[in-house]
């Protein structure tokens, strides 16, 4: 689509800037949003014709619809969303924490849930228009130490899978990201080998040419989200033996 207006969420730092500056260089109007309007507007400044920033909380509802507004109000009808606002804690057992999980639930998935309630509607009404929802391999089963990430990124995968067969005959695309692990201030808290590791801007390769295709899932690396592919399908009596070993238990 020419001239295409793209929103996508947590877009200071990480996959999310490397996507907004890589969607702006091919020559989409690019609204961006996270937190800090500080950080949004160092991003912008570096292709000002392109990059528009709009500070937003997506946990916040009625900000979110208030800011869904001023980008289709100022820049015109988003025709692509890429809802990739996201927060990541460990949750070991040892010191596990509720209000870390509610932490993560509410940017991971209610953040995600209220960029939806307003902006479906609009694209529905249009009939056209495509959504991505940021979610995780480490939403395939879930993963030791990580037991709100991995639950918080199930359950966006579901969600897409949910709405999906809805929106197939209402003219809107939806699909689900599941990077593997990729360098970004939340993987930067990691400290354990990660495989496959890749950089932001690999990272938003994949994004773009994933959103370019009509494959509900885009998975990457492909290698690794293959392996926990296998994973997910594993009978439990398997599955537990291998993960404990993996990662030392």
């Amino acid at each position: 689509m020419a001239n295409r207006v793209t929103w996508i969420t947590g877009a200071s730092t990480g996959i999310g800037a490397a996507l907004a500056r890589k969607m702006a260089g091919a020559g989409d109007t690019v609204a961006i949003s996270a937190r800090s309007q500080e950080t949004l507007d160092s991003v912008c400044a570096e292709n000002p014709d392109r990059l528009h920033p709009f500070a937003l909380d997506v946990t916040d509802r009625a900000a979110v619809a208030a800011v869904i507004e001023a980008i289709e109000t100022t820049l015109g009808p988003i025709d692509q969303a890429v809802l990739n606002a996201g927060a990541y804690t460990k949750t070991p057992v040892d010191g596990f924490s509720a209000e870390t999980v509610e932490r993560m639930m509410m940017v991971n998935v209610v953040g995600v849930a209220n960029a939806l309630e307003a902006l479906m509607p609009r694209m529905v009404a249009r009939r056209r228009g495509a959504i991505a929802l940021m979610a995780s391999v480490a939403g395939y089963r879930g993963l030791p130490y990580a037991a709100g990430y991995s639950g918080s990124k199930a359950a966006v995968i579901a969600m897409g899978q949910s709405l999906k067969a809805e929106l197939d005959g209402k003219g809107v695309k939806i699909q689900v990201i599941c990077p593997g692990f990729v360098r970004t201030p939340l993987t930067d808290q990691n400290e354990f080998d990660m495989p496959f590791l890749m950089e932001p801007e690999e990272a938003a390769d994949r994004i773009v040419d994933g959103l370019k295709g009509d494959s509900f899932e885009i998975a990457f690396p492909k290698r690794f989200a293959l392996q926990l592919k296998t994973m997910q399908k594993l009978p439990d009596a398997l599955f537990f033996p291998m993960i404990k070993k993996t990662v030392g238990l």
